[in-house]
């Protein structure tokens, strides 16, 4: 394992809430100048178009979403899963825009005293040391999950995000591929996050989320996802489903997918579906049980939302 004494963070951070900037700060993992990011008509609460699209604020609060009527009717699957992360007192301060842009959870790199490929280091220490939390698909060099619930559930709605220099970027724009292994997004030096934005949604739409975790409340997911569909005449018109905790970045199944679009919303074809969920899964040694936790919730949230 690399060891060093000076892998910190020493580059200026924005800061919205900071709840997990005063973590990392307290650690002593990052040291850098502050930029406080204040609110502006565009960058907070949540404003709606003439077709029924929603416009989030990147300062908008965890719980300002979670609690939100109109979007719950609209975007279940938004709602449900700012519902479920963290705590209360966390959701009332946490931003989605912080939420989205947060900083790994690998134990290894909040260590300030252990090189990692996110502080500038040569290799991932997860990789050969414990990764029990770790990745499940091993998309690229760092083994570290994605930290960000609200990702995949805005994966699920193919929502659009907007920052002070860049528009129309989808998540996948934002977050990468998994094939880097030394940043958590692909935002550039000193841009920010302002805005998401929420396609209409699709007649007679509807989504659930659900998360496995190690204990009832307070905790990160160990598999988590989101289906999105539509079920006309018990025949799954549109499928989106989405998984994260698995991999560096937030999934789209795409196999799952696959084999329910246009098919009969019954027992055989949710199997199946559940089955394929682990399709192009390479779990490490210690991660491997995250594949039949994921097959789970698959079919079990798959199953429900078919009702």
């Amino acid at each position: 394992m690399s060891v060093a004494t000076a892998e910190v963070i020493t580059a200026p951070e924005f800061r919205a809430a900071g709840t997990d900037l005063s973590e990392r700060r307290r650690s002593g993992l990052s040291c850098g100048s502050i930029i406080d990011l204040t609110a502006s008509p565009d960058t907070i609460g949540i404003a709606w178009s003439t077709d029924g699209a929603a416009r989030v604020g990147a300062l908008t609060a965890i719980a300002a979403i979670a609690s939100d009527a109109r979007l719950a009717q609209a975007y279940p699957g938004i709602t449900a899963a700012a519902q479920g992360l963290a705590t209360p007192q966390i959701r009332h301060m946490a931003t989605i825009g912080g939420n989205l842009a947060q900083r790994s959870r690998c134990w290894y790199f909040r260590n300030p005293q252990i090189a990692c490929l996110k502080k500038g280091g040569s290799d991932c220490p997860a990789r050969s040391g414990n990764h029990l939390y770790h990745v499940a698909f091993d998309l690229g060099p760092c083994v570290a999950p994605h930290p960000s619930t609200m990702a995949m559930a805005l994966l699920a709605y193919d929502a659009k995000v907007t920052t002070d220099t860049r528009s129309g970027l989808s998540i996948s724009d934002l977050l990468g591929d998994g094939s880097n292994g030394t940043a958590d997004n692909l935002l550039a030096s000193g841009e920010r996050i302002e805005r998401i934005e929420l396609p209409a949604p699709l007649a007679g739409e509807r989504a659930l989320y659900k998360r496995a975790i190690s204990r009832s409340y307070a905790e990160w997911p160990l598999v988590e996802i989101c289906v999105r569909a539509v079920v006309t005449g018990g025949i799954f018109q549109q499928v989106h489903i989405t998984a994260g905790g698995i991999a560096p970045v937030p999934l789209r199944l795409a196999a799952s997918e696959a084999v329910l679009q246009g098919k009969p919303a019954n027992a055989a074809t949710i199997a199946q579906a559940a089955e394929l969920a682990t399709s192009g899964a390479k779990p490490l040694p210690m991660a491997g049980y995250k594949l039949e936790l994921l097959t789970g919730l698959v079919r079990d949230v798959v199953e429900r939302i078919a009702v």
